[in-house]
């Protein structure tokens, strides 16, 4: 290619560079000439936007400080009329204190003069008692000292006479109602327990089929009744009784123990030392298991339950056990279901009373192999056994050798009385009996102002004839509660003695 063809093509670049940019320059300049004018107009109508909506707040703003002064205005207003009406109200009060302080002064000068009155009467009325007070010293020869004193001790006499009655009231009403009570209760666990009792002696009677049999029984030179009283522990006696013979012993497991084995000896007709060996080890087995038995029957028919084995063996044992004639086991039951039953109806633990009555007199089972009284070695069994601490106490105090702290540990020894005293309870020697009459009415006889004393009712009641002219009848009140504490103390005996105080008064004139 010619220089001069690049030459000319270099210089039409560089003219069509300038003219392109002289172009877009122009270009440029009417866009921007276009966009400023754009621009004016914006800012002028954004003037005019600005300055309407000045003139639209201001006139909003003014609207609001008016709203806003009518309603400050309208509570000035009300404001202002509430505390005119609190002033009115004010004002009122005022007028209505300055009434009543007015009021106030008048009475007050009132009750000056009626004070200033009643001292002046007052003054009279001591100048006239002076009067009459010396002038009644003058009469009467007494002072006032003396007087007071006499009559002091009147009132004191009136008084006590007038708290006797009261205290004697008030007792035979509490008595009367804790009687009835008491009565109520102990009336229907009577009615609802009534144990069978039997009555057992220190002795059995075992027939014989006939005389013959006596002397097989004694043996060739009586080795047959010797072995058979070592090996048992008791006395047979054969005497002239017809087609019997005795067993004797204190120990009654061992007594029904011989009984068993004499009677299977007598129907097996082989009687020798080691057959009588035999029968009297197989009659202990027998008799164990009876005891185990009415220990298990005693626990099931009273609903006594979780009691430590040996003690139930021992519950058994109380079958053959008699206490004046009592049998033991049934008196613990029938002891066990009035305390129950006593506890149901006073709203007490049920199981606690039944469970320390039916373990009452559960030393009486051991009592013939430990020494001490059987309530001492009841409460060494219970305690021994981790019976509860409410059981042993009921157990210790069933007789009195400890005070009761304890509702059930009373029903105990309410109930104990109770079944004791039930008639036919219990044997008791005519020699004791009579005792217990004499000694009755040798403490009644010891009592001044007591003319006769009788012992009645089987030894239950004691009638005390007095003197009417040394007892009066407040005498008689503390003589029959100081008499009932001396047989408390004195006495032993069963159930409850009644003490009955007889004060009569006569009058005899004649005419003629």
């Amino acid at each position: 290619m010619e220089p001069q063809t690049i030459l000319f093509a270099i210089i039409a670049a560089i003219i069509g560079l300038v003219v392109g940019f002289l172009i877009r320059k122009n270009l440029a300049e009417a866009k921007i000439a276009t966009a400023e004018v754009e621009a004016d107009k914006i800012i002028e109508e954004a003037k005019k936007q600005a300055e309407s909506k000045k003139r639209e707040a201001i006139l909003e703003s003014k609207e609001e400080v008016l709203k806003f002064r009518n309603e400050i205005e309208r509570e000035y207003k009300e404001r202002r009329n509430e505390l005119q009406r609190l002033e009115r109200r004010l004002l009122q009060k005022e007028e209505s204190l300055d009434r009543k302080i007015e009021a106030n002064e008048k009475k007050e000068e009132s009750l000056q003069r009626k004070d200033a009155e009643l001292e002046d009467t007052k003054n009279k009325i001591n100048e006239v008692m002076k009067k009459q007070l010396a002038e009644l010293e003058r009469v009467s020869g007494l002072t006032s000292e003396e007087a007071r004193h006499i009559l002091m001790e009147d009132i004191e006499k009136e008084i006590q006479h007038d708290i006797a009655l009261m205290i004697k009231e008030k007792e035979q009403q509490a008595k009367e109602e804790g009687e009835k009570r008491a009565r109520d209760i102990i009336s229907q666990a009577i009615q609802r327990s009534a144990a069978d009792h039997v009555a057992e002696t220190t002795v059995a009677v075992v027939p014989l089929p006939n005389d013959e049999m006596k002397g097989r029984i004694i043996g060739r030179e009586g080795r047959n009744i010797r072995s058979f009283e070592t090996l048992t522990g008791i006395d047979l006696i054969i005497d002239d009784t017809p087609e019997a013979v005795i067993l004797s012993g204190f120990d009654p497991i061992r007594r029904e123990t011989a009984r068993i084995a004499l009677e299977r000896l007598i129907s097996d007709g082989r009687i020798h030392p080691a057959r009588i060996e035999e029968m009297v080890e197989k009659a202990r087995k027998d008799v164990e298991v009876q005891i185990r038995e009415a220990g298990e029957q005693a626990t099931f028919e009273t609903g006594v339950h979780g009691l430590h084995p040996e003690l139930v063996r021992l519950l058994g044992r109380l079958k053959f056990r008699t206490s004046y004639g009592q049998n033991v086991l049934k008196h613990s039951v029938e002891v066990c279901h009035l305390a129950g039953i006593m506890a149901a109806e006073m709203g007490i633990d049920v199981k606690i009373a039944k469970r320390a009555g039916l373990l009452h007199d559960i030393g009486k089972a051991v009592d013939h192999e430990v020494e001490g009284p059987h309530v001492q070695i009841g409460v060494g069994l219970c305690q021994r056994y981790k019976e509860n601490p409410a059981i042993i106490h009921a157990v210790a105090a069933h007789h009195g050798d400890e005070e009761a702290q304890t509702i059930e540990a009373v029903l105990v020894q309410a109930s104990d009385a109770v079944s004791a005293a039930r008639p036919g309870a219990r044997r008791e020697t005519l020699e004791s009996y009579i005792k217990r009459l004499q000694k009755l009415e040798e403490i009644a006889n010891t009592f001044e102002g007591v003319e006769k004393s009788f012992a009645i009712q089987a030894g239950r009641e004691i009638r005390i004839m007095v003197k009417p002219e040394k007892i009066d009848d407040l005498g008689a009140v503390r003589m029959a509660r100081d008499i009932t504490k001396r047989i408390e103390n004195e006495l032993d005996y069963p159930g409850q003695i009644k003490a009955t105080i007889i004060r009569e008064t006569r009058v005899v004139e004649y005419a003629k």
